[in-house]
């Protein structure tokens, strides 16, 4: 019997004794008059006290056929299924006291999950989380520096063997189950440190995440001015080594040194608005600099008041920041076209380079930007899934949101080369010597190329204006993974009118205070072990566990069956074949080349080559353990705790808990079959 049938009997048996016993609507002093009720007025209708059947003569069981479940996943009963069995009479007997009569259980009273107003503001929600800064900061680089064009077969093999069964049994498991990244984890209770572990990095990436956006507030701010800042090298934080790309040796004194200048843009982005010159080094972080906590807890307040009240809330503010990137990315990519060598710098990003696809560094590059950029393993596509209506395509959904993650990437890489190409004509370099990646990319190369452009106030604005709009959506999903996750846990204590916006006050004030230190004057080098550690091989040491308990324990089968529930499709051979074995050995693959090939912290700057001491290592490995180590730890509490012999202990913590008490009665145990 499935989870509306059990539910149902329960309601029904409740109606009947009510019906049975108690007379729910007071009679009348004065009854109406004798007439056929057929005649009767709402009004006369509400005075008819309501009999009970004579001699309790009803219909002791009710045949049914198959319900469909429009929100709730089916789970086991212990009722026959086809029939509903009310109370025999000998049963109905029993006290009329109210207090007396068996009521629904907790579970049949809890008021229904919210759902999304509309499907839209769900793919609006997870498209504007998995396309971010990375998709213009990081993917063209590494398709430029890994064979052009020839980079798009190993990162469409990754995408369509390895990312997308990934994310599309992320948003199964919320749909299904219709709970958070932390008690969607019922299905293998023993696993839970998994959604723990999810939750967990999602706030940690919080702390850096967010100060790349007020970076770009930052850039923002000074970019209303008729002579953008890093154009020049006339300011007060400039250093004698700066160079203004618009000198030349004709008219002025200086001359260019390849090995000593550094651009008035790179100068701005690390002595303007970082002060990293006035650090040391890890071990001096100096004085807090004022100007980008601002612009940090601006963004971190914008943060609280689109995710205060409910996810519906942030489902309205990503109909602009989820598409209006897209037509500041066309508007710089019509101008950009216009420039002197942005046919070379196209080139440059499409021309394939096949010799490249024998480098399995390729592939490993291919595999770890594709997974970062679909945002699996932080919980956030399940907490947005689980407030999805129960029969909606999740399989449309997943599908469209990797295209237009695709798409974004490559459209981005079409309008960031554009630019290079310009750039490296300008300075004569080889493009080589221009393109980086990471910030380096949309804080220094790319406001360098702006700020020689006609208008370029105008180009500035919009440029940094569609940072901080990627920016924002993919932070609204981050943050909302421990706001669902540690909301369904704590549900029973989150009755209050003003929980939610209590959680989220706690959530983003604390993640802000812990940012602090990336806005000192050294906290470069903070920013840089975060973006390395918090969420490199513990996150996808986390997805790896996640697909491993999802194939392998909870079963690749029933979880079929849970989508053919959903959808009325059930997944054929090759989502089964990508989530127990490709899925679990792309991950594994680059889990273990993550230890291999780790290189000590370096940072290069304007002031040289920073090698981070040998300690500050450790911290950062100590920060990716701490999430990665919730996994076996909640796994061996959870045995440890549970009562029963070691067998039923096992059986409980490998089976979902619908199948608990089937367990404990009958000592049945499908996962050992």
């Amino acid at each position: 019997m499935n989870w509306t049938e059990r539910h149902l009997v329960k309601y029904m048996r409740y109606t009947w004794y009510m019906y049975k016993n108690i007379n729910v609507i007071p009679k009348p002093e004065t009854d109406p008059p004798n007439s056929d009720t057929n005649s009767l007025t709402d009004d006369t209708m509400a005075a008819v006290e309501l009999q009970p059947v004579s001699n309790g003569n009803i219909p002791l069981s009710i045949n049914l056929g198959p319900i469909s479940n429009g929100k709730d996943p089916p789970r086991d009963g212990d009722i026959p299924d086809g029939q509903l069995l009310l109370p025999d009479k000998d049963h109905t007997e029993e006290s009329k006291d109210p207090e007396k009569l068996p009521l629904p259980d907790q579970e049949f009273l809890t008021p229904p999950r919210e759902e999304w107003d509309k499907k839209a503001d769900f793919l609006l929600a997870i498209i504007g989380y998995s396309v971010d800064l990375a998709n213009v900061w990081r993917f063209p680089y590494l398709a430029y520096k890994n064979g052009g064009g020839a980079f798009i077969i190993p990162y469409f093999t990754v995408l369509f063997l390895g990312a997308i069964p990934v994310f599309f049994m992320e948003l199964s498991m919320g749909q299904f189950n219709r709970e958070g990244p932390i008690k969607v984890w019922k299905i293998v209770p023993l696993c839970r440190g998994i959604g723990y572990a999810s939750c967990f990095m999602a706030y940690i990436v919080a702390f850096y995440y967010n100060v790349v956006i007020g970076w770009a507030f930052y850039y923002l701010f000074n970019s209303f001015s008729f002579t953008l800042p890093w154009s020049s090298c006339n300011n007060s934080f400039n250093s004698p080594r700066c160079w203004q790309l618009d000198w030349s040796n004709n008219n002025t004194n200086v001359t260019y040194n390849s090995n000593q200048s550094v651009s008035s843009s790179f100068e701005f982005f690390e002595r303007g608005m970082l002060s990293l010159h006035k650090s040391s080094g890890i071990d001096d972080l100096g004085e807090v600099k004022w100007q980008l906590m601002l612009c940090t807890l601006l963004t971190f307040t914008m943060l609280y008041f689109c995710l205060w009240k409910n996810v519906k809330s942030a489902g309205k503010v990503v109909w602009f920041t989820a598409t209006i990137p897209y037509l500041i990315l066309t508007i710089l990519l019509v101008r950009g076209a216009l420039l002197p060598g942005a046919k070379e710098g196209v080139s440059y990003f499409i021309t394939p380079n096949v010799s490249r696809l024998g480098d399995p560094q390729v592939w490993i590059d291919a595999a770890v930007q594709i997974f970062f950029s679909i945002g699996a393993g932080f919980g956030t596509h399940i907490a947005y899934a689980s407030y999805n209506n129960f029969n909606n395509n999740c399989y449309r959904d997943c599908l469209i949101t990797a295209g237009v993650n695709s798409f974004t990437s490559i459209y981005s890489g079409f309008v960031v080369f554009t630019y290079l190409g310009y750039m490296a004509q300008m300075q004569q370099k080889h493009i080589n010597e221009v393109a980086q990646d990471g910030p380096g990319l949309v804080f220094i190369v790319y406001p360098e190329a702006i700020a020689t452009l006609p208008g370029s106030t105008i180009w500035a604005v919009l440029f940094f204006f569609m940072l901080v709009t990627l920016g924002l959506d993919s932070a609204f999903g981050g943050l909302e993974s421990p706001l669902t996750g540690l909301g369904d846990l704590f549900q029973e204590r989150f009755k209050l009118r003003w929980s939610r916006e209590v959680l989220t006050f706690i959530i983003i004030s604390t993640a802000f205070l812990f940012s602090i230190p990336c806005v000192t004057v050294g906290g470069m080098y903070v920013f840089k072990i975060l973006d390395a550690f918090a969420a490199g091989t513990s996150i996808l040491f986390t997805v790896l566990c996640q697909v491993i308990a999802v194939a392998w324990i909870y079963g690749v089968d029933q979880f079929c069956l849970d989508i053919q529930d959903m959808t009325g499709k059930r997944p054929g051979i090759y989502w089964k074949v990508c989530w127990k074995f490709l899925c679990p050995t792309f991950l594994l693959i680059i889990v273990i080349s993550s230890f291999l090939h780790y290189q000590p912290l370096v940072y290069k700057g304007g002031i040289g080559r920073y090698v981070y001491p040998h300690y500050a290592n450790i911290i950062g490995w100590l920060i990716a353990f701490s999430s990665m180590s919730l996994i076996p730890i909640y796994a061996i509490y959870k045995f440890a705790f549970t009562r029963g012999s070691f067998r039923q202990r096992l059986a409980l913590g490998i089976s979902p808990t619908r199948e608990h008490e089937t367990i404990m009665n009958k000592n049945e145990v499908k996962r050992f079959r």
